[in-house]
């Protein structure tokens, strides 16, 4: 991991040997890192399912049924996640393989499901409670199923995270526009305008859009590290670029210390690589730039960056209003520790505690809290753990082997993935979201494709000592 080539080598891709991420591997041990022992053959239903998993993630970024409106009817994300689910059950079936790769997390993820259920009848609202775990969580939890069943190949990870880095084109650029034209939040109502986000549910509120791209953004770096053609750098350079000017353009507090968690992180990985110290130039140069554009920035934008600190500044209120909601969620939590206000009822659980304000916890960990109990935050943190230590686990066994570089970079960026997560989940109430169970699932697959590789058994990893086997 230690190599000895310099920026040029890094750009070109002309550095020595010492830079392991360079060489290329001989040509059966690439195969092997596209296939493997263990890993699922590309059959028809295999790539049914597979392409099930595109649609889907295509039709939940891009939204494509905002764009043409007649596409409405079709409900195109249903249809693309039970046919790629259906696929894979049929194939797996056909094969006489598990149904579902039992990993760890999986059932921790079936775990938290069963408390869930079990929560309902306590519930401040249990028919609401019940529609929101079938028809909204246990969603989420079909895609990370799904997820780790198909992304059974580098290859096919690969494809995933360079569809996800091009998708966050539009949205970046549709908030650059939105910034440009005027285009503002009007559900906001605060002295402080706010550009509206992309079209599309999971990144039309400029905070998810912020969040979105934060999430999106290692993985560009990912690409950047693996690519060796320096046109198509050059072209992940610039989709870097754009997704920070979007996270920046959004106005979004929590967007920007996510972001500044995701920059420092990789000063911290990149301090041990003297191969990476074209990476170390490239990011002086964009902090220069970013210096220097400071000025251009809009005066409101500093003044709403200040209320990080200095929350009686913010003129919207919203920092005060949700700084005291989190004593208020505590609160709820320290009289209703085990099992909490029901899946879903945060919001409900909070109007009756100080008031009518129809407003969520902005906390993943109070949400879940306050939802679930004690237990139920236990085992989302647990889950988180385990996935950040799945990409750990990767990253120290491929860490200076040149045939596995692919592994090693897109399990760093899945970390930092899960990282920004972690960071912004503290400012956002999206517990039961995609956004964090996408990168769950990525994280397992990665893992589980390592060991497919090794020659291991479906849902053998060790990744962390927190749960022994």
């Amino acid at each position: 991991m230690q190599g000895s080539g310099g920026a040029a080598g890094w750009w070109t891709g002309s550095g020595g040997a010492g830079e392991w991420w360079r060489p290329d591997p001989p040509r059966e041990q690439s195969r092997a890192a596209d296939g493997g022992v263990g890993s699922l053959p590309d059959v028809a239903g295999s790539r049914a399912a597979f392409w099930g998993l595109m649609g889907f993630t295509f039709v939940m970024l891009i939204a494509p049924q905002n764009i043409v409106p007649a596409l409405k009817p079709l409900r195109l994300a249903l249809l693309c996640a039970v046919g790629g689910g259906t696929a894979l059950l049929i194939e797996r079936f056909h094969r006489r393989r598990p149904l579902a790769i039992l990993t760890r997390e999986m059932w921790i993820a079936a775990a938290l499901t069963v408390w869930a259920a079990i929560t309902v009848p306590n519930s401040y609202w249990p028919g609401g409670s019940a529609s929101f775990l079938v028809g909204f969580y246990c969603k989420s939890l079909a895609i990370f199923w799904l997820l780790v069943g198909v992304l059974t190949t580098t290859v096919r990870i690969r494809r995933v995270v360079w569809a996800l880095t091009a998708m966050s084109v539009p949205l970046a650029l549709v908030g650059v526009w939105h910034f440009a034209s005027g285009v503002f939040f009007h559900p906001l109502r605060t002295p402080d305008k706010r550009i509206l986000g992309y079209m599309a549910g999971l990144t039309a509120n400029p905070n998810d859009l912020a969040l979105m791209l934060n999430l999106l953004l290692p993985l560009a770096v990912a690409l950047l590290l693996i690519t060796k053609h320096h046109r198509v750098r050059l072209a992940l350079l610039a989709v870097i670029a754009l997704d920070v000017t979007g996270v920046m353009l959004t106005f979004s507090r929590a967007g920007f210390l996510t972001l500044a968690t995701i920059f420092f992180v990789y000063l911290w990985k990149f301090r041990g690589r003297p191969a990476a110290r074209g990476i170390w130039a490239l990011v002086v140069v964009l902090l220069v730039v970013a210096l220097a554009g400071l000025p251009m920035l809009p005066a409101s934008y500093v003044t709403r960056l200040s209320t990080i600190t200095d929350i009686k500044a913010d003129r919207s209120g919203s920092a005060k209003a949700r700084w005291e909601d989190n004593f208020v969620a505590l609160g709820l939590v320290a009289r209703h520790p085990i099992i909490g206000g029901g899946i879903g009822q945060s919001t409900l659980a909070l109007n009756k505690e100080r008031g009518t304000r129809w407003t969520d916890i902005h906390n993943v960990y109070l949400e879940y809290a306050v939802d679930l109990g004690l237990p139920g935050l236990a085992l989302f943190l647990l889950l988180l753990a385990r996935c950040f230590w799945s990409t750990r686990l990767v990253q120290r066994e491929t860490a200076g082997q040149p045939a596995s570089r692919e592994l090693f970079c897109l399990a760093e960026g899945v970390q930092v993935s899960l990282m920004a997560f972690a960071v912004g989940g503290t400012f956002h109430p999206v517990a039961y979201h995609f956004y964090f169970y996408y990168m769950a699932g990525l994280a397992i697959a990665i893992r589980e494709t390592w060991w497919a590789l090794k020659g291991a058994q479906p849902g053998a990893g060790d990744p962390s000592p927190l749960v022994s086997r």
